[in-house]
């Protein structure tokens, strides 16, 4: 295993979480898709995979984690295992829970994450599978008027406590959405998983997390299709600096702030190879944050996180 790969930081049920997980995304290959899952559990020693109902990996992962769990010493209970909840299972969480874990080939997920604070309207098609993004005739997205993230939320709560999820977070919230759900509960989120990266460092989300005792997830950590921001000015100087990749300054650009990095890849050679640790001193850090405050950029533009008071939506 890789240094960086072994990284952890506590959750505040008091589970370990590893800083760096691989994130995954649709394939069209399922078989290349398999191989990559493997080469970065088997051979680079991931310990953290991140995954959701909506991006339609997880039969693919369930059959490669049960084949790793059934030929290699590697146990369920050596990978944490995130999953997320689609808007369209709003108000019956449960529902997506169950696919989720018979797809994965598991009894329980480490984290089972609210994908977004959104309720769309439940729609099935001509097969009875429950329609991911709802539409109009017109072309707009049909949200459910009945619908309150509050109400997802506790009832993922309710999932933990039976046994399905370890632990439970949310994704794409604000500072006042979590202010909300923690005034409201009393139970505050193991998580929240957001873009965030040195274009878009969320400076006063990170803040207010920390004071929760919140740990921040970060997708999409290189930026969109193309990894813009292993070609940010400060990241190839600090990689010269180091020695290192622009990839592995990024990843321990997250490292270094507590913050959990979820790169994906598919690429078998790439996911082999995993992330060098480098030690980034705390003047790195505060070039790389300062970067983003003054560059900020935001690559992930769903359409339904407009409405969301999201900063730095271009």
């Amino acid at each position: 295993m890789t240094d960086a790969l072994k990284v952890t930081t506590k959750l505040n049920t008091g589970a370990e979480i590893p800083l760096v997980g691989l994130g995954t995304v649709p394939e069209t290959d399922d078989s290349a898709f398999k191989k990559a899952v493997r080469a970065a559990i088997v051979d680079a020693g991931y310990k953290h995979i991140d995954t959701a109902w909506y991006y339609g990996t997880e039969p693919a992962i369930g059959d490669e984690l049960e084949d790793i769990f059934k030929t290699t010493d590697i146990k369920r209970e050596d990978v944490f295992i995130t999953t997320k909840v689609w808007p369209c299972f709003w108000n019956d969480p449960e529902e997506s829970i169950k696919l989720s874990l018979k797809d994965l080939k598991v009894d329980y997920v480490d984290l089972l994450l609210q994908h977004w604070p959104v309720c769309f309207k439940k729609v099935e098609d001509k097969d009875g599978k429950r329609v991911a993004v709802p539409r109009d005739d017109d072309g707009n997205l049909l949200y459910d008027e009945s619908g309150d993230y509050l109400i997802t939320y506790k009832k993922l709560l309710e999932l933990k406590n039976l046994g399905k999820a370890k632990a439970i977070g949310v994704s794409n919230y604000t500072i006042e959405m979590l202010d909300r759900i923690i005034k409201e509960t009393g139970v505050v989120p193991a998580t929240n998983q957001v873009e965030l990266h040195p274009h878009l460092p969320q400076v006063e989300l990170q803040k207010f997390c920390k004071s929760k005792g919140i740990v921040l997830e970060a997708y999409s950590p290189f930026g969109s299709g193309g990894a813009p921001n292993l070609k940010i000015p400060v990241v190839e100087k600090l990689a010269s600096k180091y020695n290192s990749t622009p990839a592995e300054i990024i990843v321990n650009y997250f490292i270094g702030n507590g913050i959990v990095a979820l790169p994906r890849s598919s690429n078998v050679d790439r996911l082999k190879k995993g992330y060098k640790l480098v030690k980034l001193t705390s003047e790195d850090l505060n070039e790389l944050t300062k970067f983003g405050e003054e560059n900020p950029k935001r690559y992930i533009t769903d359409e339904w996180g407009k409405s969301l008071g999201f900063e730095h939506w271009d």
